[in-house]
């Protein structure tokens, strides 16, 4: 208790007597903090919006009906549509398969497209839309190779695949091909550079934390040095600077999450309609309490660390 209350008391005194690089620090932190906690928000978001955009890819296999625009000689007979539909069920890249009748497909065709259909759509002289079974793959990276393999198959009644264009966007056999691609590019360079992102942010927090803090010991240099040569350990003189620097990341993580708390509470809702719109309730960012968690121990490590780097240097006495 007694070493604890003087490593207290001690990286209070220091707190106190170098109070503008004490604040010098904490800003440093705050503004560090600040940066890591949008960036998570903003970062996940976007993450999560690619991993919607990748779990709404989907394989449509359409059956051959003679109203269609393709040159089909008859309907796909029921025992057809049963055989593709086991094929799809037995391959191991496939995780759900459903099948949608003709007359499922208009009635969402009319619902995602109600102007469209002003009137009722019953004066139509027939559905146009064919039979066809929906293939989700249990990862979107699969998605065009299920495609071509549908293709290659040649199944009886199903129609057959376009040539001559983009490979998945015309014909019986479709998954969207070039926005298939596009989406799973689109995914990998989020990934990547929101993880550079994040480890460039902390080594440049650190860096700045440990800049910070190096005015603090370098006026105390003297101290330090007598203190060696009485006999102080190495852990004895580092202990309140350590607890200095974790003071500091506390107190600037701490100032940032009441902050990042404000803007999310007195600007986010003028922006929500904007960044809402048009998306799913599967897309959204971290949960705000974990992301003050994470900044909260993050300002702590940085804090210590920085301080922890620093004196080292001034301990080779």
């Amino acid at each position: 208790m007694s070493r604890a209350r003087l490593l207290l008391s001690e990286s209070w005194q220091s707190i106190r007597q170098n109070l503008s690089t004490t604040v010098a620090a904490t800003m440093t932190v705050l503004i560090g903090m600040c940066l890591l906690g949008l960036f998570l928000a903003l970062g996940t978001w976007v993450l999560s919006w690619s991993n919607h955009l990748q779990d709404e890819l989907r394989v449509k296999v359409a059956f051959c009906t003679t109203v269609s625009m393709l040159d089909c000689k008859h309907d796909a007979t029921k025992a057809q549509r049963a055989a593709v539909g086991a094929a799809l069920h037995s391959d191991s890249r496939v995780q759900n398969v459903v099948f949608v009748s003709k007359k499922e497909g208009l009635a969402q065709f009319k619902k995602d497209n109600p102007t469209l259909f002003a009137q009722d759509y019953s004066m139509l002289l027939a559905n146009p839309l064919p039979d066809e079974w929906v293939v989700t793959t249990k990862r979107a990276s699969d998605t065009p190779l299920v495609g071509k393999t549908v293709c290659r198959a040649h199944y009886p009644g199903v129609e057959p695949c376009e040539t001559g264009k983009q490979q998945g966007e015309g014909g019986g056999v479709t998954w969207a091909g070039s926005i298939t691609s596009r989406v799973l590019t689109i995914g990998k360079i989020i990934s990547l550079v929101f993880l550079i992102a994040v480890i460039l942010l902390v080594i440049a927090s650190t860096l700045l934390i440990a800049n910070t803090i190096r005015l603090s010991i370098f006026s105390r240099r003297r101290e330090i040095e007598v203190m060696k040569l009485v006999g102080a350990t190495n852990w004895f003189i580092r202990g309140p600077f350590m607890l200095e620097g974790l003071l500091t990341g506390l107190a600037g993580s701490a100032l940032a999450v009441i902050l990042l708390l404000l803007a999310k509470t007195l600007v986010l809702p003028s922006f929500s309609g904007y960044v809402s719109g048009g998306t799913s309730d599967n897309v959204h960012a971290l949960p705000f309490s974990l992301n003050a968690v994470v900044l909260i121990v993050a300002g702590l490590l940085l804090g210590a660390a920085g301080s922890g780097l620093t004196i080292r240097r001034f301990l080779q006495v």
